[in-house]
């Protein structure tokens, strides 16, 4: 009994959607994970400054050495969690890889008319839809937590440089290492200009969206087409979108060469 290779294609895109969706709960977990982590030996070296210099009197001593077991117990335990969930985190890469792998052998199994291949890249737009939102998502937060470096760090700087009248040398210390991160936060976000690019993506990703519907519901200049041309167009438009993204992304990298010569 022959299989139908339409009903085979659905059901590995609907494993392979499970895949993925497994795969970035684990990694949001394994974020997670390292916010703990790194927080919690944040608070140890507070807690061992203190119970160093014998700052915290509170309770006698028994509450800041509890605190510093305490705080311990937790990033040991969380950097143990880290290590066996990379573990898993690389099994469910390679199952997302294998799902990944079977949907595209099922649609290369497809009738290869034109019609049936146009609705297979029209379906496959959604995926390069996703990609554009992830790297606009990734290129905001890293704007948005440089950004936040430099506002924060620059109300802090003041504020000690304002306190501090040159006696205290650790104040004098800090208040240097944070000018040096301000510096360099805003450094990389002018030569790497993150925003841009997460503005850039964002848009593409956007105008092919907004494609993708207006092919579905016959709006626009899809309106009146009988369905291969429609497709045509819509696919013909979308690589044009995505060639004007291509070279926005170079004359991003030539000014950011532009940049670098002009301040040597």
């Amino acid at each position: 009994m022959t299989s139908d290779p339409h009903a085979e294609y659905r059901e590995k895109f609907a494993t392979f959607s499970i895949k993925e969706a497994d795969l970035k709960a684990s990694k949001t977990l394994q974020r997670i994970g390292w916010l703990i982590l790194i927080g919690s030996l944040i608070l140890t070296g507070i807690l061992g400054y203190t119970v160093i210099v014998g700052l915290w009197k509170a309770n006698g001593g028994v509450t800041r050495w509890l605190s510093l077991v305490i705080v311990n117990v937790l990033w040991i335990a969380c950097a143990y969690w880290l290590r066996s969930n990379h573990k898993n985190l690389a099994e469910k890469t390679n199952e997302f890889r294998a799902a990944l792998q079977e949907r595209q052998t099922a649609a290369a199994q497809l009738p290869l008319d034109t019609t049936s291949g146009l609705r297979i890249y029209r379906e496959a737009s959604l995926d390069v839809i996703a990609s554009y939102r992830a790297q606009a998502s990734r290129n905001r937060s890293v704007h948005n937590s440089f950004q936040l470096v430099i506002i924060t760090g620059s109300i802090v700087v003041s504020t000690l440089t304002a306190m501090n009248e040159g006696a205290n040398r650790v104040l004098s210390i800090v208040t240097s290492a944070l000018s040096a991160l301000v510096g360099i936060s805003a450094g990389v976000t002018g030569y790497f200009k993150f925003r841009e690019r997460g503005t850039t993506s964002q848009s593409t990703a956007d105008d092919i969206e907004k494609n993708y519907n207006a092919s579905g519901f016959q709006l626009g200049e899809y309106e009146g087409l009988e369905e291969t041309r429609r497709l045509v167009l819509y696919a013909g438009t979308v690589e044009r979108i995505k060639e004007e993204q291509r070279k926005r992304e170079i004359q991003l990298e030539q000014s950011t060469s532009r940049d670098e010569r002009s301040g040597q």
